[in-house]
């Protein structure tokens, strides 16, 4: 595959062998052909400020996804969306415009005319072509940083070669790109380079190979144990830590633990049950540590570990949240308005990196910044303004809330700390 460097080394590439072109062809031209891989308008620039010349320019005007190879390779990431498997390559079709500046009459489309028979005779450049020409750029272009770095690009040692194919480009489409190129229209031909790709360097992981596969066949799946439902106390849809869960399923008479695995924050970890699990149901408790390695807020995978005869077998996993919880806030008084801060006890504790927001009444501010766990984070209103009278205070944490509404008595009610902001 090749590196980040292979875009310029095509450029680069076919630069040399339009010099190797026109370097027999002095005499026919009345002197050098310039071979340059520069804007367009640079190139004018330079064109008309000098003495009159035959030039040919190579400009890059695009760059696109190759539609063929672009979702051919394996998925990059594992199923915890960070354990990288593979470096799937980048690939791009490069589309150029072949530019000649003619001197006299009749040299551009003279100039055109051989770069134009070198593409049709040679659409595909092979690997002794690559090779050899990013192998002679040191030699070439001593005084460009970039030539010797470019012998080792590798394009010719990717899979694909590079072919050739002409483009089309309309009127309108010439008329408008040369027009933000901001340079006079000469002879053009308009072509595409394919494919280049591009394989990232990452480190990857690689599995061993499997030694013995056991696999058991069953008639159907009902022995198999599973999940159906989690269920927090008092009717609500998320826990805080401390609180009582149960799990229902079935077969989960030989359940030893519950998994919570949280892929965005690394986080997984087995909990105890609270007494053995019966066959439909089981039940545990998010432990409230009150220190800053305890569960952090958020979702969560949650699965059942069971113990059957062909080994330790988990269950099917269902979504559970960990909600934010104000702790007991008492902040002495009315709160000031105008540009204020305002420090929150909370559980569990905000990890660096979670995104909290304080909610006073329907105000809103972001949390300050914090590099170390912390269960007293602060938040600054910029312009707080009065409420009026005691409003309901609640937490959000990676869009999780702190509850704010009871659901345990047939009448749902609000609930939660209380504040006033004169």
């Amino acid at each position: 595959m090749s590196s980040a460097l292979a875009i310029a080394g095509v450029s680069a590439v076919l630069q040399f062998y339009l010099r190797n072109l026109y370097t027999p062809l002095t005499a026919l031209f009345g002197g050098m052909v310039n071979v340059s891989a520069k804007a367009p308008d640079i190139v004018q620039e330079a064109f008309t400020a000098g003495s009159p010349e035959n030039q040919v320019n190579l400009f890059l005007h695009q760059v696109t996804h190759n539609v063929g190879w672009r979702n051919q390779d394996l998925p990059s990431v594992g199923p915890d969306g960070s354990t990288r498997l593979s470096n799937p390559a980048l690939a791009l079709d490069l589309h150029y415009l072949l530019t000649a500046y003619g001197s006299e009459d009749w040299q551009a489309e003279a100039l055109l005319g051989f770069a134009l028979q070198m593409l049709h005779e040679n659409p595909v450049l092979t690997r002794h072509d690559i090779s050899h020409a990013t192998s002679q750029l040191p030699v070439n272009d001593p005084g460009n940083p970039l030539s010797t770095p470019l012998g080792a690009v590798g394009l010719a040692d990717q899979i694909e070669m590079l072919k050739i194919t002409p483009s089309k480009l309309g009127r309108e489409e010439m008329a408008w790109l040369w027009t933000a190129l901001k340079a006079d229209y000469r002879p053009t031909f308009p072509f595409q380079v394919s494919v280049v790709l591009i394989e990232p360097r990452n480190p990857t992981v690689a599995a061993l190979p499997v030694l013995v596969r056991q696999i058991t066949v069953e008639p159907d799946l009902s022995p198999f144990p599973n999940i159906v439902a989690v269920i927090p106390p008092g009717g609500q849809a998320t826990a805080a830590l401390g609180d009582t869960v149960t799990v229902t399923g079935s077969h989960l008479l030989n359940a030893t633990g519950v998994v919570l695995n949280n892929s965005r924050r690394s986080i997984q970890q087995t909990l105890p049950l609270l007494s053995p699990a019966a066959n439909q149901s089981l039940q545990f408790q998010p432990p409230d540590l009150n220190a800053p390695g305890e569960l952090a807020a958020g979702m969560y995978d949650l699965s059942v570990q069971v113990s059957t005869a062909s080994g330790p077998t988990p269950t099917n996993s269902l979504p559970f949240v960990i909600r934010p919880s104000i702790d007991t806030w008492a902040p002495g008084g009315p709160i000031a308005s105008g540009n204020t801060t305002v420090t929150v006890p909370c559980s569990p504790y905000l990890q660096p990196g979670q995104d909290a927001y304080l909610v006073i009444g329907h105000q809103r501010a972001a949390v300050d910044a914090f590099t170390t766990p912390t269960n007293s984070p602060s938040f600054t209103y910029t312009d707080l303004r009065p409420t009026g009278g005691l409003v309901r205070a609640r937490i959000q944490v990676d869009g999780i809330e702190s509850r704010v509404v009871d659901r345990s008595t047939p009448v749902p009610s609000f609930t939660g700390p209380q504040v006033q902001v004169v």
